[in-house]
């Protein structure tokens, strides 16, 4: 007789802030990434629409969503994941890599500083080194999970460690196309992640297979669709909605995955989790 099969362990959603900006001024003007091809005709409206059910799904889940305001010549600062990373009420600003963004690193700051005069934040720090916010940091519990290899500079690991006092991991990416970690990784729990293991180089492969042996691993086709760069509240799983495969293996461990189209935004190689920055504590 066949045991039965063990039902996955029961999720439970927490409430979130999240900080997202408009794509007023969304275009794909030059390439800073292999997902960007500035001869591409790009649909701005459509860009808008795709975001707008982004935002008011987030609402729809009980979430709490802040709006910084777009600035023209910017296309990108709807990617907000990028503007900076915040721990427990203490936000550290970006510094970007590429000239093209520079920009948005003061105006998030900016936003931040706003945020701790207004009682919403405790302290708003500037950065030394380079780094792109969480498009490179992810929180996992009690830990940091750092990118490098495309963007952020491994000093601003340090940074983040000394500032925060979390341990502080970093996993090298070979791949172009995914530059930032939240592009080939995505934080499901404060101890479960999924992942596409050809992001990453031998030595990080081994070190997540280590730190997460039960880890959900993404297909080559679902990581093309930039489906790890999703947003999860511990039980439901926004991502995109093309990533079908992943949503089924998400679905079997117990989480409820949602879809989302952000097809436009891609172009420029962001999805669900460029655009979403979590404002924590």
């Amino acid at each position: 007789m066949t045991a039965p099969t063990p039902s996955p362990a029961p999720r439970e959603a927490t409430p979130r802030r999240y900080l997202m900006c408009p794509p007023a001024h969304f275009e794909v003007s030059y390439a800073i990434n292999p997902w960007m091809d500035p001869s591409a005709p790009v649909d701005a409206g459509l860009a808008m629409r795709q975001w707008e059910e982004l935002r008011r799904t987030y609402e729809r889940l009980g979430h709490e969503v802040h709006l910084i305001d777009p600035e023209p010549g910017l296309p990108d600062m709807v990617f907000a994941a990028n503007g900076g990373l915040v721990v427990e009420g203490r936000a550290l600003g970006a510094r970007f890599t590429h000239p093209e963004r520079g920009p948005e690193g003061p105006l998030y700051q900016r936003w931040f500083q706003a945020a701790v005069d207004g009682g919403r934040l405790k302290e708003a720090v500037v950065p030394r080194a380079t780094n792109e916010g969480e498009g490179d940091f992810l929180v996992v519990g009690e830990r940091v999970l750092a990118g490098h290899g495309f963007r952020t500079d491994p000093a601003a690991h340090r940074e983040v460690q000394e500032l925060f006092g979390m341990p502080v991991i970093g996993l090298s990416l070979v791949d172009p196309r995914f530059y930032h970690l939240d592009t080939a990784l995505a934080v499901l729990g404060d101890d479960d992640v999924a992942y596409f293991p050809g992001a990453f180089s031998e030595g990080s492969r081994e070190v997540l297979r280590r730190l997460f042996p039960d880890a959900v691993l993404a297909s080559a086709r679902d990581a093309a669709v930039l489906g790890l760069n999703a947003v999860s509240d511990g039980e439901t799983v926004v991502l995109s909605a093309q990533a079908t495969g992943l949503a089924a293996q998400l679905r079997e461990r117990g989480y409820r995955p949602v879809g989302v189209d952000l097809s436009e935004l891609r172009k420029a190689g962001g999805s669900v989790k460029c655009c979403t920055l979590e404002l924590r504590g």
